[in-house]
């Protein structure tokens, strides 16, 4: 059964792949879905499959938790501690087995349900977290044990990430892929903005032992959204050797120009940029005076800077233009980590700190969109691995190199020079992305076709189905 006969036998009656009810009416429009769009502005279409409301309803009460976790953490190891070196290595511990294991974790995502490794892996983070909660509020922590329980976060996230992100297409028909990214991107900003705020006022009043139980709590909102939806199986091809299957992963993201871009930008930024959230507690205390509240501040605005991109992002229909985010956004992102780094007054800090957050999560969403777009169903899970790795699995590297240059120089200048290396990065793809734009459109018309989707609904007009000819659309890419 090919691709185009598995999407139209998942409209039989029942549940479609996304959740919705299987009413069909006349026109072959299907009504239910008719009467959400209704009910559910444009901005926020994704919501109209059951399945993405389950897994969004679920994930922003989750994500709040994994922010003040995240902030607490930071700010529990400086406590004990007073080294960037050791923040550096906590951050190193709790994302390098993404960078060493996601192309197993994108196998196992391309072979089994990734349905079910989202549950299990949901409920792992949520055992650890509680782990983590006990021994701190016992008193009984120490460093060693945060790396300990990091890396097996670490773990657990190197087959969540490659599954999660490839999930989504599944909740969502196609023409909507971009506005289920960034309502997914809003969601985890969304989260940015109150999770940490709430953490540096608990830190400060009560400690960092309940915001630690206050995220393995929250991860119950997800597991039980997750285990409420109706997921069809998709086909799956499980013939081929593992060892093999990941080498054909990374050899058609080494060929294919458009993908190995967007990677190698990315990576570029998350080793060299990416390290500036690893450092803000010395920020926060030495440099600005402000403590832990000040610590939830910063990263809270930094999530209201990266929300307002999501936000522009979702408004989007089409992923024409989306290249030109790509570049101008990683430019942007440097500069405003250079501004930032100058300077010494905690709300004009602030206030820098949110164009850093909206370049960094803009970027991160584009990349992710057109990624998505461009890339066949039966490698999403092992090329997501490798967006993972670039993404996730370059800064544990980058914690690592920031900390100890920041202990020698100190966090501004450190901060500072990753700025110039993602403003370099930068420009050096807005120059080679105009050569990439003819490739970029064949694949996005490739896999829209693929899906059984007019190519105007993924690129907001309508595309050329001659591969030599170029059209319009390759000015917006």
């Amino acid at each position: 059964m090919n691709r185009l006969q598995y999407h139209e036998s998942m409209a039989a009656p029942s549940e479609d792949r996304q959740g919705r009810r299987a009413t069909t009416a006349p026109g072959g429009k299907n009504a239910a879905s008719r009467d959400a769009q209704s009910r559910i502005p444009e901005m926020f279409r994704a919501l109209r499959y059951r399945n993405f409301r389950l897994f969004f309803s679920g994930q922003v009460i989750s994500l709040v938790g994994t922010w003040m976790q995240s902030v607490a953490q930071s700010w529990l190891v400086y406590r004990l501690t007073g080294s960037s070196l050791l923040l550096g290595l906590v951050g190193f511990a709790g994302q390098i087995p993404v960078f060493l294991l996601a192309s197993i974790g994108g196998l196992v995502a391309d072979r089994t349900s990734r349905h079910r490794i989202v549950v299990s892996t949901q409920t792992s983070a949520m055992v650890l977290a509680l782990i983590l909660a006990a021994l701190t509020l016992l008193g009984h922590i120490k460093v060693w044990e945060i790396m300990v329980l990091a890396s097996c976060l670490g773990l657990v996230n190197a087959f969540d990430i490659p599954a999660r992100q490839a999930f989504v297409v599944e909740m969502v028909n196609p023409k909507d892929l971009v506005n289920a990214i960034a309502l997914n991107s809003a969601m985890v900003n969304g989260a940015r903005i109150l999770g940490p705020a709430v953490a540096g006022i608990t830190v400060a009043a009560i400690g960092e032992g309940w915001c630690f139980f206050a995220n393995g709590v929250s991860y119950i909102a997800v597991i039980v959204g997750l285990l409420l939806m109706v997921v069809t199986p998709r086909p799956r091809d499980s013939h081929s050797s593992g060892l093999r299957s990941i080498a054909e992963g990374f050899h058609w993201v080494a060929r294919t120009a458009p993908i190995r871009a967007l990677l190698l930008l990315l990576g570029v930024v998350s080793l060299t940029g990416m390290p500036y959230m690893v450092l803000m507690p010395i920020f926060a205390d030495r440099i600005l005076h402000s403590g832990a509240r000040g610590l939830g501040l910063l990263m809270g605005a930094a999530g209201i800077g990266a929300l307002v991109g999501t936000m522009a992002l979702a408004t989007r229909h089409g992923v024409r233009g989306l290249g030109r985010w790509v570049m101008y956004a990683a430019m942007g992102f440097g500069a405003s980590l250079c501004l930032f780094s100058f300077s010494h007054r905690f709300w004009l800090s602030v206030v820098l700190v949110m164009p850093a957050g909206f370049c960094m999560i803009l970027q991160m969403a584009s990349s992710n969109t057109l990624i998505q777009t461009m890339v066949p169903d039966e490698l999403r899970g092992r090329v997501m691995a490798v967006y993972s790795m670039m993404f996730m699995g370059m800064a544990p590297i980058g914690a690592l190199l920031s900390g100890a240059i920041a202990q020698h120089v100190g966090a501004p200048i450190t901060v500072r020079l990753g700025g110039i290396v993602s403003l370099a990065g930068g420009v050096a793809f807005a120059l080679t992305w105009p050569g990439m734009r003819g490739e970029a459109r064949r694949l996005i018309l490739a896999q829209s076709m693929a899906g059984g989707d007019p190519p105007e609904e993924m690129t907001g007009q309508a595309v050329p189905v001659n591969p030599n000819e170029e059209g319009d659309v390759n000015d917006g890419n």
